[in-house]
């Protein structure tokens, strides 16, 4: 394809040390007065973190999906599947880690409400956290956000709170929290610091510990999609602590300023409307976001990664969201560089969630047409290259 059918050309490799995304953050919203020394308190914290350590004996590993590929091209395609945690979404690894830490630094308090921006899947796995533990959710979302996933919410116990603005989320959630004596668990800027990512059977560690037997026990290269920024910063430190010879991809979805500000070492860039790919791409540079950890970025258009998503259907029978298609779209294109030029090895992406969840969107051609995306050259190019093994110009 040519490059004004395919914007998802745009690429860069890393531009060199540059300023931190953001500063520290704001300080965490207080809640009421506690008296934390009283025994029953302690008792609460203590059954509250029990509970969501023992969830993470139950949910911490998720399989590892072989994509087919030609055995002779020496290369080999896998998606760490994250569908099949407990509230179906790679954020359930991201709100449990939220949940230990607001508990564990005395944030969250028994009865007081957890407020939380979330695009949807944070606050599903959020709300079945706060049900873990007996406290009220209140998840400050866009009203645009998929019916399903406002379900899931609610099935959890937890309450629905829309904006029109998606800019608008963090300032209401914070707001509401305010009001009502609550902690706005803030995942955009807490997603980086509550995770292990030194080990702990964090998703970087399972990822290598599932390659072990494989032909190519080292990835060549791992394809992320960024909302906080938490998950690429999760596995380029492990990369780096565990001393990996594996590179760091981003997939950024189109309406999105992440690739820009990484590009361009600036963390005060700015989109101009929310991402039509749900839980990935963000209209501002978010604190957890660690532009310093990343070798590449890649922006691809939201058409290339609806039709990624419709042939891995195709390829493996299972549905998925649209982040997983903006990292395959970013997977596959860097298995045709590595087929283009003789390399062996692995790649590694995310199945992030599952795409029931967007029927009424992403699987459906109504909205489709209704949004003015044609995904046909982008389906095409990638049965081309699955093929042939060299990527359409």
């Amino acid at each position: 394809m040519n490059g004004t059918v395919d914007p998802g050309a745009a690429d860069a490799a890393d531009p060199g040390p540059g300023p931190a995304a953001s500063a520290a953050g704001p300080t965490p919203t207080p809640t009421l007065d506690v008296d934390r020394s009283d025994p029953a308190y302690r008792a609460w914290l203590a059954e509250a973190v029990r509970k969501v350590q023992a969830d993470a004996n139950r949910s911490a590993d998720t399989h590892l999906l072989r994509f087919p590929l030609p055995e002779e091209w020496g290369i080999d395609l896998y998606l760490k599947d994250e569908s099949t945690h407990p509230t179906g979404s790679l954020k359930h690894r991201l709100a449990r880690s939220l949940f230990l830490h607001g508990l564990c630094n005395g944030w969250i308090r028994p009865e007081a409400p957890v407020v939380e921006a979330s695009s949807g899947s944070t606050a599903v796995s959020e709300a079945y956290f706060a049900g873990l533990i007996g406290v009220p959710f209140v998840a400050v979302m866009p009203r645009t956000t998929s019916r399903e996933k406002t379900r899931l919410i609610e099935f959890h116990g937890g309450r629905c709170h829309y904006v029109d603005d998606p800019r608008k989320m963090y300032a209401e959630a914070a707001l509401l929290a305010e009001r009502s004596g609550g902690h706005y668990m803030d995942q955009f800027t807490y997603a980086e610091r509550a995770t292990d990512w030194r080990g702990n059977n964090n998703i970087a560690e399972s990822v290598y510990s599932q390659l072990r037997r494989e032909r190519h026990p080292v990835p060549a290269w791992i394809v992320a999609t960024a909302g906080t920024g938490g998950t690429s910063a999760t596995i380029a430190r492990y990369v780096r602590y565990m001393q990996h010879d594996t590179r760091i991809c981003v997939a950024d979805p189109e309406y999105s300023c992440f690739f820009d500000g990484w590009r361009n070492g600036d963390p005060t860039a700015t989109g101009e409307r929310g991402s039509r790919i749900e839980g990935i791409g963000r209209p501002r540079m978010e604190p957890s976001f660690m532009p310093g950890v990343i070798d590449r970025m890649m922006k691809v258009p939201d058409a290339a990664s609806i039709a990624a998503v419709r042939a891995l259907e195709q390829a493996i029978g299972r549905r998925a969201g649209g982040s997983t298609g903006t990292g395959l779209w970013s997977a596959l294109k860097i298995v045709a560089e590595m087929a283009g030029n003789g390399s062996k090895g692995s790649v590694v992406t995310l199945l992030c969630d599952p795409g029931e969840r967007y029927l009424d969107t992403y699987y459906s051609d109504a909205w489709l047409a209704e949004q003015g995306l044609d995904i046909g050259p982008y389906a095409a190019a990638i049965a081309a290259f699955l093929a042939t093994g060299h990527w359409p110009d």
